[in-house]
């Protein structure tokens, strides 16, 4: 049998190539993925070291036939160390959600514990694992959307540089990585001199836009830490949007996890 010593060498050195290709696309990937946990963690630590904070807040259901409805209520949150932090949220207004509050712990891969108090009901609800994608009181807002962010809930990546209304951001895609996720992935463009979100897409379990968060004028605390004072989430599949607008930020109010167990529900009315 003969053979082509000039074709081995041709096919040697296309394996040899392919091989650089391969291992170049790989350290590519590799550093893409390093720079979106990187920008995240450092979008984690510039706001770490607050403790606990509280804030009165307005929301606004609007419809697809711009109907509004408003809501007021004051929510305290618990900085928490080496887990997720610790929420409470209670309505003031209107009467038929009055005294209905909202209890949170988020935990970074294990199933958040969330409960509802319904006053009407005169009992505590538990928001089941499964459940978590669904609306919180009739907004767009999931369960889901109330956890405190948290790195191992996600695995990052880079996707690229974006300005956005004249700011120059990232642009991470966040893949959840705990279990009954209503998402498949959000998308967040971060402030590079800030490093704040911004904006972020939401895309549902079939990998279809289904909501846009957008994050608007931003105000420092403790020459520190970045608060919007309106958030706004809209729903691109109902056209029904929920903003939230944000008032009297308090931080470091020497609040302690006995004001966030499950009894803090029922004596918040």
């Amino acid at each position: 049998m003969s053979v082509n010593i000039l074709n081995l060498g041709q096919i040697s050195m296309k394996n040899v190539l392919l091989g650089l290709c391969l291992s170049m696309i790989a350290s590519i990937c590799m550093a893409e993925l390093q720079t979106g946990i990187e920008i995240m963690q450092e979008v984690k630590f510039r706001n770490t070291g607050w403790k606990d904070m509280t804030a009165d807040l307005e929301m606004v259901l609007t419809n697809n036939n711009g109907d509004e409805h408003r809501r007021k209520l004051a929510m305290k949150v618990l900085e928490i160390k080496d887990d997720g932090d610790k929420s409470l949220s209670v309505f003031n207004s209107p009467r038929d959600v009055k005294g209905t509050a909202f209890l949170s712990f988020t935990h970074a891969l294990d199933a958040d514990e969330q409960w509802l108090y319904l006053p009407a009901l005169k009992r505590v609800k538990r928001i089941s694992s499964s459940n978590k994608s669904g609306p919180f009181l009739g907004s767009e807002i999931a369960f889901e959307d109330l956890s405190s962010f948290e790195l191992e809930k996600y695995k990052y990546t880079y996707l690229r540089d974006e300005l956005l209304d004249s700011m120059d951001c990232f642009v991470i895609e966040n893949e959840p990585q705990y279990e009954y996720s209503g998402y498949t992935r959000t998308i967040v463009w971060v402030d590079k001199a800030r490093y704040i979100p911004i904006k972020i897409d939401y895309y549902d379990r079939k990998n279809t836009l289904l909501k846009t968060q957008t994050f608007n004028n931003y105000q420092q605390y403790l020459d520190k830490y970045w608060r919007a004072d309106d958030l706004m989430m809209t729903n691109h599949v109902t056209g029904k949007s929920t903003q939230l607008f944000w008032h009297n930020y308090k931080f470091s109010n020497g609040l302690t996890a006995r004001q966030f167990d499950k009894n803090s529900l029922k004596r918040s009315r």
